[in-house]
């Protein structure tokens, strides 16, 4: 189990996230995009420094540069996703913000030359067929809503690539607590601006707020920082397309969204793609190990 520690935490993260779609559309019908993400990184901000304030105390230069360019990528990250939101649709914005999937290999290859293996880029385009089923109900025409969702999926996958390379030099907690930080500051600069620092509040978006805040923030982001210790970046990215799965699963139960044979094939694919990725040459070299015993 231990062994699969990694893998597993990062699905913990997919699924939590998936419940933050229908979360989100709840809250958008009592705050502004902006009023969502500075409520959401507020709350995350909070909490872990309560919880893990003496990591304040040890605080380094280099951490504090790398956890604020996280934060950076992450508050770009939500803030195209959420706005992207009002002027797409639902399954546009998450197809187009899982493009992820198949940047953060490129973003190895192209800044750091990293070889891209065979399953992995596999993997990723399996994973990407299955979002589109999951998600694609209509036509795809261009709007401002779908631009927005692809700079998204550009900065989600610097994210996690960049995720990946610090959690290797740097504390995972201490790492999670500057990124919320980060973006909670630039969150409140934001809402300041635009004069949207009153939050309507009433118990449903209280609640709906606390939610994303608490288990799509907080808990999320750091369980994604300490999992990706164990795993490289485009598995990460692979497993963290589930959230598109769960995603469809907490739409129907919350939403009482339809489920047609196209969403199950597309489901079916994101779980070949992560079986792809996860057993690599492996599981065809024991197939060729058999055949040449028989």
């Amino acid at each position: 189990m231990r062994k699969y520690i990694g893998e597993i935490g990062l699905l913990v993260t997919a699924i939590i996230w998936g419940t933050g779609f229908p979360v989100s559309a709840i809250a958008l019908d009592y705050f502004s995009p902006y009023q969502i993400l500075a409520g959401r990184f507020v709350i995350g901000a909070v909490l872990l420094g309560v919880v893990f304030y003496k990591k304040l105390l040890k605080l380094s230069t280099a951490v504090l540069l790398r956890g604020s360019l996280l934060g950076m990528f992450l508050y770009g990250a939500f803030a195209f996703q959420t706005v992207g939101l009002q002027y797409t649709t639902p399954s546009n914005n998450a197809f187009l913000t899982a493009v992820n999937v198949l940047i953060v290999p490129f973003i190895a290859f192209v800044l750091y030359r990293r070889r891209v293996g065979p399953f992995e880029i596999a993997g990723a385009i399996l994973a990407m067929t299955g979002i589109a089923l999951l998600s694609l109900n209509g036509t795809l025409s261009v709007n401002p809503g779908d631009v927005l969702s692809l700079l998204c999926a550009v900065f989600f996958a610097f994210h996690i690539f960049y995720t990946g390379q610090f959690v290797r030099k740097e504390d995972a907690i201490t790492l999670t607590l500057v990124q919320m930080t980060v973006a909670a500051v630039i969150a409140c600069i934001v809402i300041g601006v635009k004069g949207e620092a009153s939050l309507p509040i009433t118990t449903t978006s209280a609640t709906s707020l606390l939610y994303l805040g608490v288990f799509s923030t907080t808990l999320a982001f750091l369980l994604q920082t300490v999992a990706q210790q164990h795993v490289s970046e485009t598995k990460a990215a692979i497993l963290l397309s589930m959230e598109s799965l769960w995603g469809m699963i907490f739409s129907i139960i919350m939403l009482r969204e339809i489920v047609t044979g196209q969403m199950l094939i597309g489901a079916s694919l994101i779980l070949l793609a992560i079986l792809l990725a996860e057993t690599k040459p492996s599981f065809f070299m024991k197939r060729k190990v058999r055949k040449s015993i028989s």
